[in-house]
């Protein structure tokens, strides 16, 4: 399958394992920095002749044989490309967040049925063997009936990884904390506990980065259709590194915790039904190289296979909203002070431009 991927920067190398990982045509390469495409290369061992482009468009225009695009640019750019791709009838996987509005996140899923093409966006941390064992366990019924869920993102993120890159940290390109650094866990708990979701209570706060626009702690409280709670805990404030990503599930019948730096580990396994595999679950670890995981491969090899069978990728653009409506859910109430009812049919991240003092301006 013939790819091109838009963007180099540091997300890029689980992109270039994932297509080697999965036998792609890799055709051609954009940033607006070609420094980064070298770099990149260098960084993955990569060998390729691919031509390499400062302007997607350009790049898109010349290569009409292109089947998949991965989009792995600052987040501000993600729907804009991702929709000039789609309008190209090219499938797309975007990185996370998929877009900054709600307004483009919808369109994004619009077009890209009415060109009858995929989009999958990449929360990646689905394909996680521990997560993949918890969702086995909520579809087989072992939980019974939810009492409650959380998800705490306690990671450290300083200075010099905002002025790596200079959109960090900004309202149009990228949000804070939650939009960034805890948009997998959110995804996580919302898809595990449900899906619906009819309101979002949520406080946020610049606490200790005075040089960003954005909040580098936020906590929230939600409430599911099915009668349980979620509660949100995310932060780049922990000193002096990342301690965890934790995701926790209570039910009637069951408790399990799944931890590591990317819920990569189950913790705790307990159910009244218990079963003579569950003894192994317990202390069970995947090894990954970074706190992105290993699922870009896994993501990947869906999403090649929903395009050759017509299928809807495991993690869709409907996935992608959802994580994106509760952070901007988050974000609203933080706005007006009340708690947001869902759906949230158009709000974006720039609306809170100037809340803790700076401007995009």
């Amino acid at each position: 399958m013939k790819y091109a991927l838009i963007g180099c920067g540091r997300i890029a190398v689980n992109h270039i394992k994932a297509v080697k990982n999965n036998n792609l045509e890799l055709i051609a390469l954009c940033d607006l920095n070609l420094d980064n495409i070298d770099l990149l290369l260098k960084k993955t061992e990569y060998k390729t002749n691919a031509p390499r482009y400062s302007d997607y468009k350009t790049m898109i225009d010349e290569h009409p044989e292109i089947e998949l695009v991965a989009i792995a640019t600052d987040s501000g750019m993600h729907a804009e490309i991702a929709l000039y791709c789609i309008d190209n009838e090219i499938n797309v996987i975007v990185e996370k967040p998929m877009a900054m509005s709600m307004k483009d996140a919808t369109e994004m899923i619009k077009r890209s049925e009415e060109k009858g093409v995929k989009i999958s966006v990449c929360h990646q941390n689905r394909f996680n063997m521990a997560v993949q064992e918890m969702r086995n366990a909520i579809d087989n019924g072992r939980f019974g009936k939810f009492s409650h869920g959380s998800i705490n993102v306690r990671w450290n993120r300083n200075k010099a990884y905002y002025e790596q890159a200079p959109w960090r940290g900004k309202w149009k390109s990228d949000g804070g904390a939650l939009m960034n650094q805890c948009i997998h866990g959110i995804d996580l708990l919302r898809w595990m506990m449900g899906n619906e979701v009819e309101e979002v209570y949520g406080v946020t706060r610049q606490q200790f980065h005075d040089y960003l626009e954005c909040e580098d702690i936020g906590m929230a409280v939600l409430k599911f259709k099915n009668g349980a709670i979620g509660t949100i805990e995310g932060t780049v404030n922990v000193f002096p590194k990342n301690l965890e990503e934790t995701l926790y599930i209570f039910g009637e019948t069951g408790t399990a915790k799944l931890g590591g730096t990317s819920c990569n580990n189950i913790d705790v396994w307990d159910f009244a039904d218990k079963t003579s595999d569950d003894k192994n679950k317990e202390g069970f670890h995947e090894a990954t190289s970074n706190v992105y995981g290993n699922g870009h491969t896994s993501l990947y090899a869906d999403v090649i296979s929903a395009i050759k069978n017509n299928r809807s990728p495991y993690v869709d653009g409907y996935a992608g909203r959802n994580a994106l409506e509760i952070i901007l859910a988050i974000y609203k109430s933080q706005l007006t002070g009340m708690p947001v009812k869902l759906p949230l049919t158009d709000f974006s991240s720039i609306e809170l431009t100037g809340m803790f003092g700076k401007s995009n301006l």
